[in-house]
């Protein structure tokens, strides 16, 4: 399953903003620990400070590890379930 992950800032993560790089790869080990994987990541300027594409073998899993993570208390998360263009088009396929 695919998520794209669209996040902000917390204060404490901006005070702290140079552990940034050491948070995202705690972040990917705990995306790992429960199956899953950020696969990629960027910071953005706008209305959110970066977004991660990841993926996750249950919504249960990718749930976990964006409590865990948000839990940290850096960031706080917005998360979308993703359809690749391929399942996409499986599913309209499947439409009576």
């Amino acid at each position: 399953m695919h998520y794209i992950i669209l996040g902000n800032y917390t204060q404490e993560g901006i005070m702290k903003i140079k552990e940034s790089p050491e948070r995202l790869e705690q972040a990917q080990k705990v995306a790992k620990s429960f199956g899953g994987e950020i696969k990629q990541f960027f910071s953005t300027m706008g209305r959110y400070d970066f977004v991660a594409i990841t993926e996750a073998p249950s919504h249960e899993a990718a749930l976990k590890a964006i409590l865990v993570v948000a839990g940290a208390g850096a960031v706080r998360t917005e998360t979308l379930t993703a359809v690749t263009a391929e399942e996409f088009a499986k599913i309209l396929k499947e439409l009576p």
